[in-house]
């Protein structure tokens, strides 16, 4: 179960990357900000990478301590913590440089969500749904 919960991670965290960085170019492209220096592409699929491998740890460990209620709570505490992750970009210190600070939350913010919205979309790929 660890293997499959693993690699569901790694799977999602790339997702959520590349979902991360179709949306930073879009971002760029509408906005003309460029966040760069920031949130270059390696810390944007290195983010939601370690987003995946970490939900697989929680997602294994809530499982194997709390059997069927493991997943529930997982999802419950994998909502959460994308929520309050939030609190990272909106507490960051930009550098001066920047021309439109004022714009980065917006393109950091959703990101916060695309390793959940990963996850739950391909776990039915790895774990088979028990009936009701």
């Amino acid at each position: 179960m660890f293997k499959k919960a693993l690699i569901l991670g790694i799977v999602s965290g790339l997702l959520a990357g590349v979902a991360g960085l179709i949306y930073a170019h879009l971002y760029y492209s509408i906005n003309e900000a460029d966040f760069g220096k920031v949130a270059s592409s390696i810390r944007i699929v290195a983010g939601s990478v370690a987003g995946g491998v970490l939900a697989a740890i929680g997602f294994w460990a809530l499982y194997k301590w709390l059997r069927d209620k493991g997943e529930i709570v997982f999802n419950l505490l994998f909502s959460l913590l994308s929520f309050a992750s939030l609190l990272t970009p909106i507490a960051y210190r930009l550098p001066r440089e920047l021309e439109t600070p004022e714009l980065f939350p917006g393109m950091v913010i959703p990101m916060h969500f695309f390793p959940a919205l990963a996850w739950f979309t391909l776990k039915p790929l790895f774990f088979r749904q028990k009936p009701l």
